[in-house]
């Protein structure tokens, strides 16, 4: 592992306070009267009640080159408006409301307004198909529905009358299909003004669905009282001051793009910038030169299809706007940190969580040297360490030595159940923790380093080798865009690595370059740890979020069952 520091220097303004706990991050927050918390109010309303109603809250751009802005007041009243749809429609606090839409402005306006409502959000991927929104929205007792008259007919109707539970399907635009209702007249007839509901910290809030390599996804459920560490983490590990241009590239169907594409942003009263179209080189680089993003929210796989195209095609646009870069989904390679550095000025800087912590819980801020590679060091209120877990009995680790990462339970955004699965959920609470699954190993100096999931690991000749090692030596190569590694059986040494690489414009996939590479590999890791195949791919399988399904290539090289594939982006199939 890469041990270099990356020193940051901030001329322009000194870093964020760092608090000693929850208690001031709370305090920063408005509440409702009576004690209760709201997140639609700690997003909107109480910036309007201070003055700030003018300024820009989002900035949304259109595929077809369309660009829209609305003010904190315009999505203020657009929120209160789709609180009054639902409740001229009967739908009560408490009711869960689906999410099935691509980044338009309806999907933003219905988040908050239903949050303002008492209603759960629960988003789901524009890009699943029938069956996966019709699990999840079985799962969550779905009553309302926000989609688009083609998801609907395509993904939706076929079953409809078979989930009596669903009330209402609000279709996004101007017309609806029998039985739906139009959003775009329904919220032209409603009032722009609502009285948040009264609701407390510990009210479900928020729904999202997480996928396990078996069964059916999980629910998992944050209540408002999780707005406390949106707002926090956001202003501590992405460094974001009110008055900020920012953007996070995460879809909505994704906890990162609920949680800090719109939740965090909102609370610490920054201009959003939403891009409606999918990931294009050329149009991001033009998005960060023309509106000015001053603080970049992105994934490892995007930064890996940017380094692909090499840093030629950055050159002559203006990145000077840019203040901090951040990244979320999966580890981020040491060569993607420095990568950063060389094309934009600025390192990127790596933060962990999980679906089930709800907010970033470790990370590299900007007060930090970055040590590339490593994910950062616990922040506030966070207590995380490296455990062994041998049945009931949880030991924690010393520095060096590699185990499952664990947190102290308690903070703001921690999950709150597995919906309707109880005893799932007590499974990830044992010894006084709550065990993330993730393997990682802490450093001399505080930091956090990950290995790989538990269950990717591989045993070979007695070395545990962490996949995301043999991946980041391989990518320090000038030819290889992406690494997976996976362990097969081998009757000597229990198992073998193997690696399936994608590679940058230029290099072409052949014998002589598979040799150089595990050349390249071994000179870097060692002949035990160094891959003994690798294959060539022209992409690897992802979700939709851009995490490698490592278990997916493992299951299809060995036969095995593959699980739930609904996060699976479709052209990985």
């Amino acid at each position: 592992m890469a041990r270099t520091r990356i020193s940051k220097d901030r001329p322009d303004r000194e870093p964020t306070a760092l608090p000693t706990g929850w208690e001031a991050a709370r305090r920063r927050l408005e509440g409702l009267s009576g004690g209760g918390l709201n997140i639609a109010h700690e997003a909107l309303d109480r910036h309007l009640a201070a003055g700030h109603g003018d300024q820009p809250a989002l900035i949304w751009l259109g595929k077809d080159g369309a660009r829209q802005v609305l003010s904190y007041a315009d999505l203020a009243g657009e929120a209160a408006r789709f609180a009054n749809v639902l409740r001229a429609n009967g739908i009560e606090r408490g009711e869960r409301l689906f999410l099935l839409s691509g980044r338009v402005t309806a999907l933003y306006a219905a988040t908050l307004g239903a949050l303002k409502a008492g209603v759960v959000v629960s988003p789901l991927f524009a890009a699943f198909g029938p069956e996966p929104v019709r699990a999840r929205m079985e799962i969550g007792e779905a009553s309302v529905l926000v989609t688009t008259v083609q998801h609907y007919k395509r993904k939706v109707a076929p079953w409809r009358d078979q989930m009596p539970g669903l009330k209402l399907v609000l279709i996004i635009g101007d017309n609806a299909p029998e039985g739906c209702v139009a959003l775009g007249p329904a919220m032209a007839e409603a009032s722009d003004s609502f009285d948040t509901r009264p609701t407390d910290p510990e009210d479900m809030a928020l729904l999202h669905f997480t996928s396990g390599t078996t069964g059916l996804p999980k629910g998992v459920v944050h209540v408002h009282e999780a707005v406390v560490a949106h707002s926090e983490t956001g202003r501590l590990a992405l460094d974001l001051h009110p008055g900020d241009i920012y953007w996070c590239t995460a879809d909505p169907g994704w906890v990162t793009g609920m949680s800090y594409g719109i939740i965090s942003p909102l609370c610490n009263r920054v201009t959003m910038v939403v891009d409606e179209a999918e990931f294009d080189l050329e149009r991001w680089y033009s998005i960060l030169e023309n509106e000015r993003v001053q603080v970049w929210y992105t994934a490892p796989t995007a930064i890996r299809m940017m380094m692909r195209a090499g840093a030629e095609a950055a050159k002559g646009h203006d990145f000077s706007a840019l203040r901090f870069l951040a990244s979320v989904g999966e580890p981020l390679n040491a060569e993607c940190v420095l990568w950063g550095q060389q094309v934009f000025g600025l390192p990127f800087h790596d933060n962990w969580w999980q679906s089930e912590t709800g907010g970033i819980m470790i990370a590299n801020t900007a007060a930090m040297d970055i040590k590339p590679g490593a994910m950062g060091k616990p922040l506030p209120g966070i207590e995380a360490g490296i455990v062994q877990v041998e049945g009931e009995n949880v030991t924690e680790l010393p520095d060096g030595e590699i185990g499952e990462l664990a947190l102290r339970p308690g903070w703001p955004s921690m999950m709150r159940a597995y919906l309707g699965q109880p005893e799932r959920y007590a499974k990830v609470f044992k010894g006084g923790w709550y065990l993330t699954g993730d393997l990682a190993m802490r450093d001399s100096d505080g930091y956090f380093w990950f290995v790989g999931r538990a269950d990717d690991l591989i045993k070979s000749a007695g070395h545990l080798i962490g996949p995301f090692e043999v991946e980041s030596a391989l990518i320090e190569h000038e030819a290889v865009a992406e690494a997976a590694v996976i362990g097969v059986p081998d009757e000597t040494a229990g198992e073998l690595v193997k690696a399936f690489v994608t590679l940058k414009t230029g290099f072409e996939a052949g014998d002589a370059l598979e040799r150089e590479l595990r050349g390249h590999a071994r000179k870097k890791l060692g002949p035990a740890v160094a891959p003994r195949e690798i294959v060539f791919r022209e992409s690897l399988p992802r979700t939709r979020s851009g995490k490698i399904m490592r278990r997916l290539l493992r299951a299809r090289e060995l036969g095995l069952p593959e699980g739930d594939l609904s996060t699976l982006e479709g052209d990985a199939k």
